[in-house]
């Protein structure tokens, strides 16, 4: 599960320290998934167990206490993390229905879109400040695509708006892995589409019989190519830049494309994708450092939490617990 540390201009947890959450959500991801997994382990084994043994009606009430006690589980606070985090964290997971699970792939499935809902709390709040998210982010099959496909040493800046030289810039897509950066533009608006490739301002389209244009693609990638290269240099940091074109779902035809620049159509997506899944190493700190150097730009729009001017005792103890954490 890639991180999602920067989402438009809203605020996000990463921000505040980004050399703290990305292990912490590997952490935490870990801990709930083998919790997860083996609470639905032991529910099978006594539903297996009870229909062997056709157990006597007043044991399917222990099969009760069991789901209610999973439910109950996450709601408990790790002893390691934040009193403040704690209430939020558990919370996350507790709702999902774990006994629907079939099967171990099924409930994969459903924690990684809890993941997601989790990752995008993270990306859009702190513990003392949050900001709306356009409802569109939560139906945004690229966004969940690489989210739930890319590993957790992955950070993922998605549409992040800048604030450079006075003026607000929105990138596309930026995905720092532990070895490199990728900056990543998009041509997926038709299925089975073919985009001529050229040096122009304007890329032919066609589709069957239709024909159009887009607007060249490579501008795109390329002025986050320079911004990372400007970002990077301001703090002599040494980590390499590499661009693509992604098309999943048609074909793109650029036999002059200019050294440095990827195209990941429908014919090479799968082989990326599976290339970047196989990353053994994990987070590294000149990956961090990279990140840092572009959140440092990052515009944010939020408000303050309401709860936080509304009790003077909540915003005392979590603010002594935040400093501790």
């Amino acid at each position: 599960m890639a991180q999602l540390i920067k989402l438009q201009d809203y605020i996000s947890r990463y921000e505040t320290d980004i050399f703290h959450y990305p292990s912490r959500f590997a952490r935490l991801k870990k801990q709930q998934w083998e919790s997860i997994r083996r609470f639905w382990e032991q529910n099978r084994r006594k539903e297996e167990e009870a229909f062997f043994l056709s157990e006597e009606p007043e044991e399917e009430n222990e099969d009760k206490k069991v789901m209610q006690k999973l439910k109950s589980f996450f709601w408990r606070g790790r002893a390691e993390e934040s009193a403040a985090v704690e209430e939020e964290e558990p919370s996350m997971f507790e709702s999902i229905d774990i006994g629907s699970a079939a099967n171990l792939e099924e409930l994969k499935r459903k924690f990684l879109d809890q993941l997601f809902t989790f990752q995008m709390k993270w990306a859009s709040s702190t513990v003392r400040e949050k900001s709306y998210i356009d409802p569109r982010y939560f139906q945004d099959e690229r966004l969940r695509f690489l989210m739930q496909r890319l590993p957790d040493s992955f950070l993922l800046l998605y549409e992040p708006v800048l604030q450079l030289k006075k003026a607000p810039m929105e990138l596309d897509v930026l995905v720092l892995t532990p070895t490199e950066a990728w900056c990543l533009t998009f041509l997926e608006e038709e299925d089975q589409a073919v985009y001529i490739g050229s040096a122009d301002h304007f890329w032919a389209k066609r589709n069957g019989k239709e024909e159009g244009r887009v607007l060249n693609p490579a501008i795109a990638v390329s002025r986050m190519e320079a911004v990372l290269k400007n970002l990077f240099q301001r703090q002599q940091l040494d980590f390499p830049i590499r661009k693509a074109i992604v098309c999943r779902n048609g074909f793109v035809d650029y036999p002059g494309a200019p050294f440095g620049l990827d195209i990941l159509d429908s014919r090479m997506f799968s082989e990326w994708l599976a290339r970047m899944r196989s990353m053994p190493s994990p987070l590294k700190t000149v990956q961090l450092k990279a990140a840092k150097s572009v959140l440092d730009f990052g515009q944010t729009t939020s408000i303050r939490r309401p709860e936080w001017d509304e009790d003077s005792d909540f915003l005392f103890l979590h603010e002594t617990e935040d400093s501790e954490d």
